[in-house]
C-alpha cells in the first residue's frame, strides 16, 4: 500500500506539470497526462502487489527514458531527476519545469528552434554545385529550357540526378524559364477563362474564403481534357515537366492542377509548406510522427506556370530558399517568430509567361501581394504524387459505410461511441481531409472527412441512405 500511495503522489504531481507517465493497470499498460489525485488513488490501490511492484519499475525506466523525469518513485534507483521526499504520502513543492518533454517518435511545436531554422537557411547556393544551370539568383537555381537535355538519355539522367540535389538538399526550388511555348500556354489559358465565366454565370466562381478578386479552376486538368483535348496533349506533353517529375517521384507518378486567376488588390498568403500536411491544423499535423513528416516531401512534387506575366508587383510566389530541409517545418509554420523570420528573409522573383517552378513541397513558400492596379496573375499549380500515394486496391468507401453502418448504429447506441466503434469507422472511411475542399453549396467545409461525416450520423441518428448519399455527393463534389 505504501508503494501505491508513493505512486499516487508522484504521478499526480508529474501529470499536473504536463509530463505523461505510464502506469500498468489490469487491461495492461497506460499513458497518464493529466489525473487527479483521487482517480489515480482509486486505480492504483486496488491492484494486486505484482502490478504495483511493476509500477513502481516502469515509472523508474520510463524516467531514465525521459517521458516522466520529475516524476519517478523515490528509491535506491529513481532518476537522478526524481524528486526527493522523506514522507512519500504527503505532497512535494514541484521543481522548474525543464521544457517540451519529447515523446519518442513524435515532435511538438515547442520543440521548433528558430536558431537550427537559421542555420539551415542562411547559406548560399553555388553555381559551380549546378552545371546545368545558367544563374543563381537569391539562392534560387536559374535553368533556360534551351540548355537543359531531354532527349540524350545520359545527359539527361545527369540533369534529373542535379534536379534531386537541388530539391533534396539544394535551395528546394528552382526556375527553367521558357519551359512551357508561349502559344500552347494561351490556349489552355482561354480554356480556363472560359470555366471561370461560366462559374460566374452559375454564381459558382470557387472564390477562395476572404479574397474577393480571386478566382479558382479546381481539377483543371480534367476539365482541359475534356473541353479541349489538343491543349491538354499540347501542353501536357512537355517533355522538361516529364523528366523534372521523374526525376523525384519515379514513373508513374500522378498529376494533379489547380488554375489560380489572382486579381489586383489580393494581399499576401500566409507562409505553408505545400500538401498534404502543410494545409492542415497544427493539431492535426501534431498526431503525426516524426518519420511521417520526413518522408512526405519525398512523395510530392509542386510546380507553377506562368500563364501570364508575372513581375514582382503582381506577386510573384515568395520562398525561403533550404527551409525543405528543417525536419520540424510543418510544425514551424505555426510559430510566430518563424513566420516573422520569413517575412525578413524570403525570396521572390519575377515570371515571364510560360516559365516553370518547381520546388520541394516542404519548402516553406507563399503566393505575394498582388500591389498593381490592374494586372491579374495566373498560374496553374501543378501537384504531382508519387505512384505510392494510394491503395493496393480501388475501394468504394461510401458503400463499405452503408454496409456496416447499422451496426455501428447498434452498438453506438447500446455503448456510444467507443473505441472499438471509431478503430472500424478507421477501416471502412476516409479519414483524411482532402485539400481541394473548400465548399458544397456554400458552406465551408475544410476539415470535414469521409469518418466525421459518419461521427455525425450516428450522434444525429441519419439513416445509412441519407449518409449514403452525403458521401457520395461528396466524392462528386471532388472531382467536378
Amino acid at each position: 500500500m505504501a508503494i501505491a500511495q508513493a505512486l499516487v503522489s508522484h504521478v499526480v504531481q508529474a501529470t499536473t506539470r504536463g509530463v505523461p507517465v505510464i502506469v500498468e493497470g489490469r487491461s495492461g499498460l497506460r499513458v497518464l497526462r493529466r489525473t487527479s489525485r483521487q482517480r489515480l488513488h482509486s486505480v492504483l490501490t486496488t491492484l494486486p502487489t505484482s502490478h504495483t511492484e511493476k509500477n513502481r519499475a516502469h515509472v523508474t525506466r520510463w524516467s531514465e527514458r525521459g517521458f516522466a523525469h520529475a516524476a519517478a518513485v523515490p528509491d535506491a534507483h529513481a532518476h537522478p531527476h526524481s524528486v526527493a521526499t522523506s514522507n512519500p504520502t504527503s505532497a512535494t513543492a514541484p521543481t522548474p519545469n525543464p521544457g517540451p518533454v519529447p515523446v519518442r517518435g513524435y515532435t511538438r511545436r515547442q520543440h521548433c528552434k528558430l536558431e537550427d531554422l537559421q542555420r539551415r537557411c542562411e547559406k548560399a547556393a553555388r553555381i559551380q554545385d549546378y552545371p546545368f544551370a545558367t544563374d543563381i539568383c537569391q539562392n534560387i537555381v536559374i535553368y533556360d529550357k534551351g540548355l537543359v537535355p531531354t532527349s540524350d538519355s545520359d545527359a539527361a539522367d545527369y540533369f534529373a540526378s542535379e534536379m534531386i540535389e537541388v530539391l533534396q538538399s539544394g535551395s528546394g526550388v528552382a526556375i527553367i524559364r521558357g519551359a512551357f511555348d508561349a502559344g500552347v500556354v494561351d490556349t489552355a489559358t482561354a480554356v480556363f477563362e472560359g470555366i471561370i465565366e461560366k462559374q460566374h454565370e452559375a454564381d459558382d466562381s470557387d472564390q477562395l474564403a476572404g479574397i474577393g478578386a480571386t478566382d479558382q479552376v479546381r481539377n483543371g486538368l480534367e476539365k482541359l481534357a475534356v473541353l479541349n483535348p489538343r491543349a491538354f496533349v499540347d501542353y501536357y506533353s512537355n517533355d522538361l515537366l516529364a523528366l523534372i517529375s521523374r526525376s523525384w517521384l519515379g514513373p508513374g507518378y500522378h498529376m494533379a492542377s489547380q488554375v489560380h486567376v489572382v486579381g489586383a488588390g489580393s494581399p499576401r498568403q500566409a507562409m505553408h509548406r505545400g500538401f498534404h500536411l502543410g494545409v492542415q491544423p497544427l493539431s492535426q499535423i501534431e498526431k503525426f510522427p516524426t518519420h511521417v513528416q520526413a518522408a512526405l516531401p519525398m512523395l510530392g512534387l509542386q510546380a507553377e506556370v506562368a500563364h501570364v506575366d508575372v513581375p514582382l508587383d503582381a506577386g510573384p510566389t515568395t520562398f525561403l530558399p533550404f527551409s525543405q530541409t528543417y525536419p520540424q517545418g510543418y510544425l514551424a509554420t505555426h510559430t510566430d517568430e518563424f513566420k516573422e523570420y520569413y517575412a525578413d528573409h524570403c525570396c521572390q522573383l519575377p515570371l515571364i509567361k510560360g516559365d516553370l517552378v518547381v520546388f520541394n513541397p516542404a519548402t516553406f513558400h507563399a503566393a505575394g501581394a498582388n500591389a498593381t492596379e490592374g494586372t491579374r496573375r495566373v498560374t496553374n499549380l501543378l501537384q504531382l504524387s508519387s505512384p505510392f500515394c494510394r491503395a493496393m486496391e480501388t475501394i468504394d468507401r461510401p458503400q463499405i459505410v452503408k454496409a456496416i453502418y447499422p451496426e455501428l448504429q447498434a452498438d453506438t447506441l447500446a455503448s456510444g461511441v467507443t473505441t472499438a466503434v471509431a478503430n472500424a469507422v478507421a477501416a471502412a472511411a476516409d479519414g483524411y481531409p482532402s485539400p481541394t475542399i473548400l465548399d458544397i453549396a456554400g458552406v465551408p467545409i475544410r476539415g470535414l472527412t469521409q469518418a466525421d461525416a459518419v461521427f455525425t450520423a450516428l450522434r444525429e441518428l441519419q439513416s445509412a441512405d441519407e449518409l449514403h448519399s452525403k458521401l457520395v455527393a461528396q466524392s462528386n463534389h471532388l472531382l467536378s
